[in-house]
């Protein structure tokens, strides 16, 4: 239960600071004027094609799309992988790993479900309700191991006198 908490602890820290830690890749922002988007079919194979090419999964997790920025980001199923690719021309801009994903999965448990390749989460959620409980035991007993020796020297000073 402690190991629990201390990796829930440890992980939380770290992805409040992610950004700071540059533990999740930065955004590229591309500038170019008066250009036609290319479609979100030509991103989707321009990524599938430079994943295989690095003979990963092609699944594809999430596309987060941000016309204004010019960047389209690719997250991937199977692999912690993350490509940005140019809104405008199709290409691919960065190719980096995503280490927050990574934090997050140990964080909530669901890394234990990622590599048993369980959708159900039954892992996280075991996890989840364990430590849950736990920390509800530890701050009531806490509150209790607090108040009691108040009221006993209450009780002691009632009866003294």
């Amino acid at each position: 239960m402690v190991a629990f908490i201390l990796i829930i602890s440890a992980t939380g820290a770290l992805l409040a600071w992610k950004s700071e830690l540059y533990l999740k890749p930065a955004t590229h922002k591309i500038t170019t004027k008066n250009h036609t988007l290319v479609s979100l079919e030509t991103i989707e194979k321009n990524a599938i094609a430079y994943v295989d090419s690095l003979q990963l999964s092609t699944l594809i997790d999430r596309i987060d799309y941000r016309p204004k920025k010019g960047i389209a980001k690719i997250r991937f199923d199977e692999h912690f992988t993350e490509l940005q690719i140019n809104c405008y021309t199709g290409k691919v801009v960065s190719v980096k790993q995503r280490t927050d994903t990574i934090i997050e999965m140990i964080h909530d448990g669901s890394i234990v479900d990622y590599f048993i390749k369980n959708d159900a989460s039954i892992f996280k959620l075991l996890y989840s309700t364990i430590l849950a409980l736990g920390l509800i035991f530890i701050s009531i007993s806490g509150i209790i191991l607090w108040i009691n020796p108040k009221k006993i020297k209450k009780i002691k000073t009632t009866n003294n006198q």
